[in-house]
C-alpha cells in the first residue's frame, strides 16, 4: 500500500510540476490577444500564407494573431505570369481579398527574382536570348500589370530580390544581370513606383547579417538612392537558426541600413532548430510529422534565440516597420527537407503556441 501511495504521490508531483512550469509561461497572457495586439504599438506582425491557410483552423489563427500577410509563392513571376500573354490571378486575388475582408495589411512578394522566373522572359520566338532592351521592356510591363492590378490594396512590395552575390563577386551572375547589367534593378523600382506611387518599395535579401554581403548591399542601395531611385526600405529576410545571427551583427545591420533613411522590415522570419544550411525539399505527410522530434534542447535554444531577436526588434522599433514570419506553423515549413523535419516557427504542428511564443509576447 505504501509503495502504491508513494508512486501516486510521485505521479501527482510530476504532473503538478509540469503544469506549474507551463503556467509560468502562460500566466498573464490574455486568451483573446494575439501577436498583432502585443506589438500594436511597435510594428505589424505578419505571416506568409498559401491558399490552404485561408480556411479552417489556420484561417482563425491568422485572423487572431497577425496584422499582415504575404503570399508565399502566388505573386512571384513564374506562378502569376507563366506565359508572356497570360497571367494567372486566381490565387493572388484570393489572398488579397482575404486581407481586405479581414482588415489585414497585404505585402507583395516579389516582382523581380532570379528564381521562380518563367523561361519565356529571357527567350525570343526562335529560342534565342533576348536583347537588353527587350528584357527591360518585359520586366517593366510585368511590374506595371501586377502592381497596377493591386494598386491601393497592397501597401508594400518586395520589388527586387536577392541580386547580391554570396561569393566575392558583387552582383549575382543571373540571366537578369548578364543580359542587362545592373540596370534592371533601377528600372524595376521606377516601374513599380510609377504603377503605384503610394506603395512602399523594398529591396529584399538574405544573409544581411554577414559583414561582407551586408556591405555590398549597403553600397548598392547608397548608389541607387543617390540617383533618386525610389527605394523606401530594405527587407532583411531573417532565415536564421539557433546560433545565427549574433545580437551584435543583427544590431549592426539595423543601424547600418536605417542610416540610409530606409525603413527596415524583417520579411521572412523563421529560426531553424539546426545549424548550417537550412533549405531543402519539402517533407510532407503524417508519417514524417509523427517521426519527427522537437527535443527539449531544440526548444531551449530556439526559445533563447527568439527572445534575443525580439528584444532587439523592440529596441529598434523606430526603425522597424514590419516583421513577417515565413509560414504559419511547424505543420508546414519550406525548411522541411533533406530527410528531416524542422520546427522553425512559434506555433507547433497542431497550431498551438510553443514556449517561444510566450517569450515573444511577455515583455
Amino acid at each position: 500500500m505504501n509503495t502504491k501511495r508513494s508512486l501516486l504521490y510521485l505521479l501527482l508531483s510530476i504532473l503538478t510540476t509540469g503544469t506549474y512550469l507551463l503556467s509560468g509561461y502562460t500566466s498573464g497572457i490574455a486568451e483573446d490577444k494575439g501577436l498583432k495586439d502585443y506589438y500594436k504599438s511597435y510594428f505589424p506582425i505578419g505571416v506568409a500564407v498559401k491558399p490552404s491557410d485561408l480556411q479552417g483552423a489556420e484561417k482563425a489563427l491568422i485572423i487572431k494573431q497577425f496584422a499582415s500577410i504575404t503570399a508565399e509563392n502566388a505573386m512571384k513571376m513564374g506562378p502569376i505570369h507563366p506565359a508572356e500573354d497570360r497571367y494567372f490571378w486566381n490565387v493572388a486575388d484570393t489572398i488579397v481579398k482575404f486581407g481586405l475582408d479581414n482588415h489585414i495589411k497585404v505585402r507583395g512578394h516579389c516582382l523581380v527574382w532570379h528564381t521562380q522566373t518563367p523561361r519565356w522572359l529571357f527567350k525570343d520566338q526562335e529560342g534565342q536570348t533576348v536583347s537588353k532592351t527587350v528584357l527591360l521592356d518585359r520586366i517593366k510591363s510585368h511590374i506595371n500589370t501586377v502592381v497596377s492590378r493591386y494598386r491601393g490594396k497592397i501597401y508594400a512590395w518586395d520589388v527586387v530580390n536577392e541580386v547580391i552575390a554570396d561569393d566575392t563577386s558583387f552582383y549575382r551572375k543571373s540571366p537578369l544581370y548578364t543580359i542587362t547589367g545592373e540596370d534592371f534593378i533601377e528600372q524595376a523600382f521606377r516601374a513599380a513606383h510609377k504603377a503605384d506611387p503610394k506603395a512602399v518599395l523594398f529591396y529584399n535579401d538574405y544573409n544581411t547579417e554577414n559583414p561582407a554581403k551586408r556591405e555590398k548591399i549597403y553600397q548598392m542601395l547608397k548608389k541607387l538612392l543617390a540617383k533618386g531611385v525610389p527605394i523606401h526600405g530594405v527587407g532583411l529576410q531573417a532565415h536564421w537558426s539557433i546560433n545565427n545571427p549574433s545580437k551584435d551583427e543583427l544590431e549592426k545591420s539595423i543601424t547600418m541600413f536605417s542610416s540610409l533613411g530606409l525603413q527596415i522590415q524583417f520579411t521572412e522570419l523563421d529560426i531553424s532548430v539546426y545549424t548550417g544550411r537550412q533549405g531543402g525539399q519539402m517533407i510532407t505527410g503524417e508519417k514524417a510529422l509523427s517521426a519527427a522530434e522537437f527535443t527539449p534542447e531544440m526548444e531551449r535554444l530556439q526559445l533563447e534565440q527568439y527572445k534575443m531577436i525580439f528584444d532587439v526588434f523592440r529596441k529598434y522599433k523606430k526603425q522597424i516597420t514590419g516583421v513577417t514570419f515565413w509560414n504559419l506553423s511547424d505543420k508546414y515549413s519550406w525548411l522541411d527537407g533533406r530527410g528531416r523535419k524542422n520546427f522553425p516557427l512559434l506555433f507547433d504542428a497542431k497550431l498551438e503556441p510553443k514556449k517561444a511564443y510566450y517569450e515573444v509576447v511577455k515583455f
